[in-house]
């Protein structure tokens, strides 16, 4: 089928007909001119904000021209699918916040409780595309999910998956901000849909939220401070001036969303994907600290989890055990056993993060 017979807006309307029925919360389209994006993206890379995510700026400004990574780009299909697991707690915020304040408690970013986001999104966009395609025949596209140089949160605001948030996450009227995001870049002139508008007002709990001040005011994050970024993109040591800093959280950090106003409208995921695996929601920091790498690897397969491999899931860990200390477990037998017993660990790293630790408890 030729473009000149394609109803565009027809085919618009079944995409997104066809993405709800994949799971999909939203499918929208947006154009690809992200020029307005490009000077902030390079002052942000210009301050080393982007911290040892060297591939943030390995692409330069590639990352703001869609039609220089996949050639005869000229429209964006963006998807967003809820992950809040389906079992979860209406107080799950709640929840969440008293997990903080117990010192012995594991806390994981609940995206994380699951299986890996990148393989469930990328094959149902994948599954779209094949829609598409049988539809209308062979056309150009390629999809993505959180994996190559793609502004993937200006492309969703312009196709009005919502807008970016004071924290610079995507937040949606009605389902607050926990969802993950995906693209399908393709060579059909689809009609675009507008954005919605922003909609924070004088709302600034997320920056007062932020255990580390990583978010240095609306929109403006320093990468190189954000717990996530500390938990599971820093390869080497954590800056010892931000251990005390990260508490109990040992992969990623919600606080900038669980105190969001918008997340009370968050939706719960309709796939199994995003239910929560191995009681990653509950469990105790001893606990986890006592895998061996086999069985982290084993218990950890198919989640976002395993890439950050077995010796900074000690690293991270070894943190939280430490600073149980400040938070009312200083000196407790089964803390202190634990670090005890990774002391002669054969990573260095992980030895200087027990050290420390154990320093704590003295």
């Amino acid at each position: 089928m030729s473009l000149a017979d394609l109803n565009l807006d027809e085919l618009a309307l079944s995409i997104k007909e066809w993405g709800t029925e994949l799971g999909f919360a939203e499918v929208r389209v947006a154009d690809i001119d992200l020029s307005a994006q490009e000077a902030g993206l390079q002052a942000w890379l210009d301050a080393g904000m982007h911290g040892e995510m060297d591939y943030m700026a390995a692409h330069g400004m590639k990352r703001a021209r869609p039609d220089e990574l996949v050639p005869g780009t000229v429209r964006v299909i963006t998807a967003r699918m809820n992950y809040l697991p389906a079992s979860l707690e209406e107080d799950w915020r709640e929840r969440e916040a008293a997990r903080i304040a117990d010192p012995s408690a594991a806390v994981i970013s609940v995206y994380a409780r699951g299986r890996d986001y990148h393989k469930v999104l990328r094959a149902r966009l994948q599954q779209l595309a094949d829609r598409i395609q049988r539809a209308i025949g062979a056309f150009g596209y390629r999809v993505f999910t959180d994996s190559a140089p793609v502004m993937e949160l200006p492309l969703a605001e312009k196709s009005g998956l919502g807008w970016r948030g004071k924290h610079t996450l995507l937040i949606n009227r009605s389902a607050g901000s926990m969802f993950f995001m995906g693209e399908i870049l393709v060579d059909l002139p689809l009609p675009v849909d507008p954005p919605t508008g922003a909609h924070c007002g004088q709302c600034s709990a997320c920056i007062s939220a932020c255990p580390t001040q990583a978010i240095l005011g609306p929109g403006r994050l320093d990468a190189r401070r954000c717990i996530s970024y500390l938990t599971i993109e820093l390869k080497n040591a954590i800056p010892e001036e931000m251990r005390p800093l990260i508490g109990n959280r040992v992969y990623g950090c919600d606080d900038c969303q669980t105190v969001c106003p918008w997340n009370k409208f968050a939706q719960r995921a309709t796939l199994p994907d995003f239910d929560e695996r191995h009681g990653l929601g509950s469990a105790g920091m001893v606990e986890l600290f006592g895998w061996s790498e086999d069985e982290f690897n084993r218990k950890m397969e198919g989640s976002p989890i395993r890439r950050i491999g077995h010796e900074r899931w000690l690293r991270n860990i070894a943190v939280g055990l430490g600073n149980a200390a400040a938070a009312g477990a200083r000196g407790d037998a089964a803390i202190v056993a634990a670090l005890e017993s990774r002391r002669s660990h054969e990573s260095a790293l992980v030895r200087e993060h027990v050290e420390w630790a154990l320093a704590r408890h003295h």
